[in-house]
């Protein structure tokens, strides 16, 4: 008994070591199993971890840009304060650089995209050293539920099945599209992108209409039934006609019809800004002629030392200089209330392509005209450019519009808030006044100018007081180089 025990043990352990030399065999035979192992760890079937590149607030009131033009291209080293690409602001095009170091891997918004909303993911960058071509694209959610404004037709029995939907994932839509989907209520799912990248344009949303079942409206039985004109187009699937009706691209335009032009964004924080003035602030107006003789007889001296400054560049030191000897009209509005300022900076209205922007001539009663005039220069050319910096256009305490040039005798500007006034220049004048002194008539140069106050900061004995301390600068340009 004892005797079989023992061969039993011996038999166990004997086992271990065959099973233990086995393996060791096996390994040595087949080496391929570390590179098995390898490759299950390897980026191709794992994917490379990105790093991602978001839609920054490259200003603060910024609520979304679009992609001008990517400075990289896919596979191309990026190097901390590289420009990666520029965006269009509410203000301006803006370079976003690159905070880190790695390669461009991927672009997920191409150029003219618009209307991206902050913090949206629009490339990927990864390492130096990773495989850039097998980045991990994560996943992007659908697009959300169509606008609550949109009309939602009500549902018809129709014999023929709906067509499926054809875009998955992200949706992506121009403006028109958009437009024309809510407006009839129709999913944008159903419709088939002949865009870039799987955009959804205004000609795939008409054509999703002209294909989706015109529901039955009920009738009452006495009402007569009118025959449509052989030349009327078919009113899209149950929904409120349009009026005047959308064109159709490439063909003429009919009577009535329209275009929908897509709004840039600075033009959309324009009709925001200006919305929000006329809406939220009581809107007083004050006018004045002031004689413009001897700002027109020092711009002719200074020609002739070579000195070139506008009447606007007078009228900009003029508004400073009132505005320090009057520092109640240097205020602005907060949530709160009043908010006086230690500063006097001077916003210009500049026209440009996409709108009115409004730099900034900064501590302008600390300047002369000269450098006034420098500065309005080089700051309309930026904003012409659409190179402005944030700084260079917000923060302004006081604004100044001249049409003076296109020939607008007076009118009334629009303030921008949260400033207290805004200053509007007319053109100037020739006419014939009576001398009060000695009873004669002379010709003098007058210029309109029309202030925009705010009434809960600026009433209108202030706005008055105003007006004529800046008439009497104006008329006396020896006073401001005293001031």
């Amino acid at each position: 008994m004892a005797a079989s025990l023992r061969l039993g043990r011996q038999g166990i352990l004997f086992g271990f070591r065959l099973a233990a030399a086995f393996d060791r065999c096996l390994l040595a035979t087949h080496p391929c199993q570390d590179n098995v192992r390898h490759l299950f760890r390897s980026p191709r079937i794992l994917g490379v971890s990105p790093v991602k590149v978001e839609m920054p607030a490259l200003s603060p009131t910024m609520e979304e840009g679009s992609i001008v033009k990517w400075l990289k291209k896919e596979g191309e080293a990026v190097a901390a304060g590289d420009a990666l690409c520029e965006i269009e602001t509410d203000k301006a095009v803006v370079t976003m650089e690159s905070n880190e170091d790695g390669i461009m891997a991927k672009i997920l918004m191409e150029e003219g995209s618009r209307n991206v909303r902050l913090g949206t993911l629009i490339a990927l960058m990864v390492e130096e050293g990773q495989d850039w071509k097998h980045v991990e694209v994560p996943h992007l959610d659908a697009a959300g539920p169509p606008s609550t404004d949109a009309v939602v037709p009500p549902a018809a029995p129709s014999p023929a099945r709906p067509p499926k939907p054809v875009v998955s994932g992200l949706l992506r839509l121009s403006p028109a599209a958009r437009h024309i989907l809510n407006t009839h209520g129709v999913d944008a799912k159903l419709a088939t992108p002949t865009g870039r990248r799987g955009l959804i344009t205004k000609e795939d949303a008409l054509n999703l209409l002209k294909k989706s079942p015109v529901p039955k409206p009920t009738r009452a039985a006495a009402a007569p039934r009118p025959v449509p004109s052989p030349a009327s187009t078919p009113p899209p699937s149950g929904s409120r006609p349009n009026i005047p009706p959308l064109s159709v691209p490439g063909k003429p335009g009919a009577p009535g019809t329209f275009t929908e032009i897509p709004a840039s964004n600075v033009r959309r924080v324009i009709a925001q800004r200006l919305t929000q003035s006329k809406t939220t602030i009581p809107h007083a107006y004050a006018s004045v002629d002031c004689d413009m003789a001897a700002v027109m007889h020092l711009r002719k001296d200074l020609a002739k030392e070579q000195i070139k400054v506008s009447v606007n560049d007078f009228i900009i030191k003029a508004a400073a200089v009132t505005l320090k000897e009057m520092p109640e009209v240097n205020v602005t509005w907060s949530g709160d209330g009043p908010r006086a300022l230690d500063s006097i900076h001077i916003s210009v209205a500049v026209a440009t392509d996409k709108g009115l922007i409004t730099p900034i001539i900064k501590d302008a009663a600390d300047k002369g005209v000269q450098e006034i005039s420098a500065n309005v220069k080089a700051l309309a050319q930026k904003a012409r450019d659409g190179k402005l910096l944030p700084e260079e256009y917000q923060g302004g305490s006081f604004s100044i519009s001249n049409l003076g040039m296109f020939g607008i005798s007076g009118f009334s500007a629009v303030i921008n808030p949260p400033q207290a006034c805004i200053l509007a220049i007319g053109t100037s004048r020739s006419e014939l006044r009576l001398c009060e002194d000695d009873q004669t008539l002379s010709t003098q140069q007058l210029m309109t100018v029309t202030l925009s106050s705010d009434g809960r900061l600026v009433d209108d004995e202030l706005a008055s007081r105003f007006l004529d301390k800046f008439r009497g600068n104006l008329e006396h340009p020896q006073r401001m180089a005293l001031a």
